[in-house]
């Protein structure tokens, strides 16, 4: 499969992913939250699309210095929850940059909604070629995302050269571990598509390649495990409007899928990591 394909899929995956801005607004509405005079201390606790939730950003907003004067970037920033969670909390600018672009314009909507967007901007694009001049941010951050991405070293190599010098690199993403099959391999980038995998060491390497000092990296599989085990019933709680925006078979394949890789990180296959570096060059 070419990277044009690869990205295609991902693109795919995430049109069709039960987190989005109809299910967001639904839940809003079930709540009896009215659009007018929405505001982000509401709309934060309904459009966290990644593990461990708020708690999970305001960890790697402190490990990455992120503050008022703070220019961020969010890579591959979905539909924009930790973007306007930082800039609302710490009052940083901070932009998104998304592939997909129902994702993309749902993040640029609810972001309106709250009022946030002389804050918070969001851009289409490809992380692997990303619109941005060198050394345009303090500070780029991801959670959970490089895993869709085919080439880590590009990747890494542009989150390094949109930050500028002294500036930092700080995201979490999901690792293979020795006892990850091939087999296994197949299916989540066949179902999840994950196009490849890092490890905790592999992803050091890759940031000291590009110039970069490490500052920490910790391995967060112990955690994740029980995180997903609480996403994949969150998921399930979602049936109603998966199946009404996509279908039944769609949840099924969904629930199943979903399942399996849970199940991968409670057998030690899969893990999890958390990665801080400072650009030297």
């Amino acid at each position: 499969m070419g990277q044009q394909e690869q990205l295609r899929s991902v693109v795919h995956f995430y049109e069709t992913h039960p987190i989005n801005e109809q299910q967001i607004l639904h839940d809003l509405a079930r709540d009896g939250i009215t659009l007018e005079g929405l505001t982000e201390e509401i709309l934060k606790d309904y459009d966290q699309d990644h593990f461990g939730g708020l708690e999970a950003v305001d960890i790697l907003a402190e490990k990455a210095g992120i503050g008022s004067p703070s220019r961020v970037l969010d890579v591959c920033s979905g539909m924009g929850g930790p973007a306007r969670y930082l800039a609302h909390r710490l009052g940083c600018r901070v932009t998104g940059l998304e592939l997909t672009k129902s994702r993309h314009e749902g993040a640029v909507r609810l972001t309106a909604l709250v009022g946030l967007d002389h804050l918070v901007d969001f851009r289409l694009g490809n992380a692997l070629d990303m619109p941005f001049a060198d050394a345009t941010f303090d500070v780029v951050i991801g959670q959970e995302a490089f895993a869709h991405v085919p080439d880590k070293p590009r990747l890494i190599a542009e989150c390094a050269r949109v930050v500028r010098p002294g500036g930092t690199i700080a995201f979490t993403d999901i690792l293979r571990r020795e006892a990850l099959s091939a087999a296994e391999f197949a299916r989540l980038r066949r179902a999840m598509t994950f196009q490849s995998l890092e490890s905790l060491e592999g992803y050091g390497e890759l940031l000291t390649d590009c110039g970069c000092a490490v500052i920490a990296r910790e391995d967060l599989s112990a955690w994740w495990s029980e995180v997903l085990k609480r996403r994949l019933e969150m998921y399930r709680s979602l049936e109603d409007t998966t199946v009404a925006k996509f279908g039944a078979a769609h949840f099924q394949k969904w629930d199943e899928t979903y399942a399996f890789f849970v199940g991968l990180f409670a057998a030690g296959r899969l893990g999890g990591g958390r990665f801080v570096a400072r650009r030297e060059t």
